[in-house]
């Protein structure tokens, strides 16, 4: 059985929804697995995972063998398929880090959404098959049956009209780079017309800025270079960007300041996964249910911050408050 090492940590109070009244400050109880127990750990949640997907199981075979008529008609299901081939086929998107990174001199890949690919082909004892596409093709390819699984998508209502996807892989925090000397927790903060805000023309960053802060000073640039170099030179004040994009920047360039997720409201975009659309739900359902699995143990924030890594991003440089 798994030790854990406890220690008491008092965190910040919240505000209350909708009011100026602070909630009262939670204590919690923090645990730790201790490194001896991480192979165990590991074993244990694909023991798990493999009984509740019935791999090998008495159960599974006698239930295929009672409905042959049913498993004929879902022999071409993605979950069948790729058991049966012993294939898992995932989009890889060159040079979108923390998600992807290619090794150009080995060929091997690394990343989020790697080691994210990587456990589910040990748990369904599976070779990888990379196929290179970038965000708008991933959907594409769902469609046209080159790829079982799209990593790194964000669930549109446009693209839902065509493929599936699973449960939230993590809400995509915005919030602002700020300039040396210049502190922000909300979006009021910045919500001034003193306030100089740098964006890019016709982007997320650029809505979510118009929005959130419309009293500002807000300076819409061509490309995310011009911003960054706005920010650089000091002619504005902070820029307004989704976590990863501040993060990786910062670690580029540490005089760009610091990266806060702003809150009063908190904003997010989903980042998830993708499957193609069929009749049979089996495969998109248990992604779902491996998903919530590794988001509950805290293993699929351990993975994202070894991608940011990649990217130079300190582990104590992500914010506490990011929930994944």
């Amino acid at each position: 059985m798994a030790h854990f090492a406890y220690q008491w940590c008092r965190r910040a109070p919240l505000l209350a929804p909708d009011t100026d009244a602070r909630l009262p400050p939670i204590w919690c109880r923090e645990a730790r697995l201790t490194q001896s127990d991480d192979i165990k750990i590991s074993e244990d949640r694909r023991d798990a995972l493999r009984y509740a997907l019935g791999i090998g199981s008495g159960a599974a075979l006698a239930a295929t063998m009672a409905t042959p008529a049913s498993a004929q008609a879902q022999a071409d299901n993605t979950l069948d398929r790729i058991r049966a081939s012993k294939v898992l086929r995932i989009a890889v998107l060159p040079g979108e880090l923390p998600y992807f990174n290619k090794d150009l001199a080995t060929g091997t890949w690394s990343g989020f959404s790697i080691e994210m690919a990587n456990d589910l082909a040990k748990l369904l004892d599976v070779k990888l098959e990379y196929v290179e596409s970038t965000y708008g093709n991933s959907i594409l390819d769902l469609q046209a049956n080159k790829i079982d699984l799209g990593f790194a998508l964000n669930p549109t209502p446009q693209r839902a009209l065509v493929v599936d996807f699973t449960n939230l892989v993590f809400p995509h925090p915005f919030g602002a780079m700020l300039k040396k000397g210049l502190e922000a927790k909300t979006w009021a903060d910045i919500n001034k017309p003193e306030v100089k805000i740098a964006v890019d023309v016709g982007s997320a960053n650029e809505a979510v800025a118009r929005r959130f802060a419309p009293n500002a000073t807000i300076k819409s640039l061509k490309s995310r270079d011009e911003v960054m170099l706005e920010m650089s030179s000091g002619r504005v004040d902070c820029v307004v960007n989704a976590l990863v994009l501040g993060l990786t920047a910062i670690a580029k360039n540490p005089n760009l300041g610091t990266y806060k997720i702003l809150a009063s409201p908190s904003v997010t975009i989903a980042s998830g996964t993708a499957v193609r659309r069929e009749a049979d739900k089996r495969w998109r359902d248990f992604l779902s249910v491996w998903i919530d699995y590794n988001r509950g143990i805290g293993q699929m924030r351990e993975w994202f911050v070894k991608g940011l890594g990649l990217a130079g991003v300190k582990p104590e440089d992500v914010p506490v408050e990011l929930s994944i």
